[in-house]
């Protein structure tokens, strides 16, 4: 048994197809645009953040949030996953008509109920949309700073990353950063080499989200290496997303062999037909990784979680 991490998941992205017919039932609505059999439908990454968005305004109560991190949680643990790292945004939420406070709520009891049942411990790390530009992730970052809660231990950004220049955004880092989160950012998916380094010249993740195209410049790879700097590498979604045409074409094992600190996490997995279990397999049939190999990118993503020193310990106990 390989013991499995993930660092990068959206809660929202998280929800299979018959859970959000069961919400579109519950409310009234109509998902049949952007659902087909047990699928989600689009075909660009415009039309795949707007299925997103339509699906994630079906949870909107506390008890409908609370399911949702059960669920995904569960599901994950029987998957042999141990910890789970989560996006959240109070953007979505309050779009669903919900407070961040009621929203948040309802996913940490979500996260009680899975630890309790599986052992599977998690965190959530708060998220601006930087589609909503500068002043959006500004207002999430502050008040994820005034409304600080144990289970959310970072911040980081999502959305359209073709959009502003991250020196935009340094201001909401610097909120995040001075709270006490720990910071991530998506750079190098959509957007190329210069999207991660400008992410780490002005934001100073932690980690990058993604980063995968950092491929492109072998000056910048090894800054990664020599920084440290963990990637959140998710191979499912860039296919499906056609960042890289084929696995075989995907850079990960490149990135490895050059020394990078890569993780395996599966982004939106239901939307990219894929799950955690999924992506080990994918690195294990593509990128000729054995058991040894694939726990080793477990351990990096415990090293690399946001939580305290102690939990660290007891999760890296569990690795053997």
């Amino acid at each position: 048994m390989v013991v499995k991490a993930e660092l990068h998941c959206h809660i929202e992205g998280a929800a299979s197809p018959a859970l959000v017919e069961a919400q579109a039932e519950k409310y009234g609505a109509d998902v049949s645009a952007i659902i087909e059999g047990d699928s989600y439908v689009w075909s660009d990454f415009t039309s795949f953040l707007h299925a997103y968005d339509l699906a994630s305004r079906l949870f909107r109560d506390e008890d409908d949030y609370a399911l949702l991190a059960e669920t995904y949680l569960a599901d994950l643990a029987s998957q042999d996953a141990i910890y789970s790292e989560f996006f959240i945004s109070t953007d979505h939420a309050i779009a669903a008509g919900l407070t961040p406070e009621a929203y948040i709520s309802g996913l940490a009891e979500g996260m009680r109920r899975a630890r309790e049942a599986t052992g599977i411990e998690s965190r959530m790390i708060a998220t601006g949309l930087r589609h909503e530009g500068p002043e959006g992730v500004e207002r999430a970052a502050r008040s994820i700073a005034a409304n600080p809660h144990p289970l959310i231990t970072g911040f980081g950004m999502a959305g359209d990353e073709r959009m502003h220049r991250p020196a935009d955004f340094a201001k909401a880092f610097e909120i995040a950063r001075d709270a006490g989160l720990a910071i991530t950012v998506h750079a190098g998916e959509l957007s190329g080499a210069e999207s991660v380094r400008g992410a780490l010249d002005h934001l100073k993740p932690a980690r990058i989200g993604h980063g995968v195209r950092a491929i492109e410049d072998p000056a910048l790879v090894e800054r990664l290496a020599s920084d440290g700097v963990v990637l959140e590498v998710c191979p499912g979604s860039n296919i499906s997303l056609g960042v890289f045409p084929s696995y075989a074409a995907h850079p990960f094992p490149k990135l490895r062999d050059a020394g990078v600190r890569v993780t395996l996490s599966s982004d939106d997995p239901p939307f990219f037909h894929t799950s955690l279990a999924q992506e080990y397999e994918t690195a294990r049939t593509w990128f000729g990784m054995d058991d040894e190999a694939l726990m080793e990118t477990t351990r990096t993503s415990i090293e690399a979680a946001f939580v305290d020193a102690q939990t660290r310990a007891r999760l890296l106990s569990r690795l053997g």
